[in-house]
């Protein structure tokens, strides 16, 4: 059952973000792997905007230690060069300032990045042209727009460059944009003793994506229905829509409310690749960032727990979707 969540000034009820699991490096990337005696016993999970943290307590149920290479992999950044998108600024090496500790001791991990266009691996043809690998870095877009039109052609033609054309007053002008997904995961190995419990905390800033106004008051438009996939993702139901709707200066312009749309995912579903296939107590807590912001995510059994915070606690549980988050933030100003 997909519940809803939202309250108006104080909430009602944002393609980071992911579930430690089990891992072995192939050549074709990263391959997650079941295991059979490590049990996730408890998962504790945080999501704002700012901040991502969560907590595992891990047992190994068997009789033996178990060394394993673990792997988080982290929610994808797709460039949006023309939209306030708040995407991580951690350091070149790490974007997500992604920190691990293993029973409150820093854990080294190692981090693994692609870049992927029309759905195909294109990491080598970035590294064969020397550009940077995260497209949203200025770095990235000053080579890429440095490029000749012969290479710039090859890269428009797989997908992997976008072109903007303007008139800055002296004429038009065309330029051209990363525009390849990046994909990462961290990894990292540790010992897991015999019948013994250890915890494992990780702390990162997400990938935050979102709009300059708020998507889905606006009718359908060329077979695309805002109103109904965000039904499906965020489980926005009538109750929130007219809460929204509320806010609207011009009743006849859904752009008129005084939002904006900031959107965070969690990959949940690689908590089931551990011993009994899912979490035996998993906790969620949400802020949305400021009471009078509104926000909005499917879950059951979702509670207030505070000003900005809601919490959803579950024993047993076998995610079996990813964690989508709406968050709508109020702008004073409009």
């Amino acid at each position: 059952m997909r519940a809803f969540v939202a309250t108006f000034l104080a909430l009602a009820a944002a393609p980071a973000l992911a579930n430690d699991t089990a891992a072995v490096l192939t050549t074709g990337g990263l391959e997650f792997v079941s295991h059979g005696e490590i049990a996730m016993e408890r998962e504790e999970l945080f999501i704002s905007k700012d901040e991502i943290r969560v907590t595992y307590t891990f047992r190994n149920d068997s009789d033996q230690d178990h060394h394993l290479l673990v792997a988080f992999p982290m929610p994808d950044i797709v460039p949006n060069h023309w939209s306030p998108v708040a995407f991580p600024e951690g350091p070149a090496d790490n974007l997500f300032a992604f920190e691990t500790t293993f029973n409150g001791e820093p854990l080294q991990s190692t981090l693994h990045e692609y870049a992927f266009a029309a759905g195909v691996d294109r990491t080598k043809v970035l590294q064969k042209l020397g550009i940077p690998i995260v497209p949203i870095r200025q770095e990235s877009i000053d080579a890429v727009d440095a490029l000749d039109e012969e290479t710039t052609a090859d890269l428009l033609h797989l997908g992997m460059v976008v072109p903007d054309e303007f008139d800055a007053g002296e004429g038009w002008e065309t330029h051209h944009w990363p525009f390849w997904t990046y994909r990462a995961t961290y990894t990292w190995e540790a010992t897991f003793p015999a019948r013994e419990k250890v915890v494992v905390e990780h702390r990162y800033k997400p990938s935050v994506g979102g709009t300059t106004g708020v998507v889905f008051l606006s009718e359908p438009y060329e077979g695309y229905d805002s109103a109904a996939e965000y039904r499906q993702k965020y489980c926005t139901d009538d109750s929130f829509i007219a809460a929204v709707r509320k806010t609207l200066s011009n009743p006849d312009e859904p752009w008129s409310a005084p939002f904006f749309e900031s959107w965070i995912s969690y990959i949940l579903t690689t908590g089931g690749n551990w011993a009994g296939g899912g979490i035996e107590t998993f906790r969620l807590v949400v802020d949305k960032g400021d009471p009078d912001n509104l926000v909005s995510f499917c879950g059951e059994g979702v509670k207030k727990i505070g000003p900005t915070t809601f919490e959803m606690v579950k024993e047993n549980y076998w995610p079996q979707e990813e964690l989508d988050i709406l968050i709508l933030e109020r702008q004073n100003w409009m």
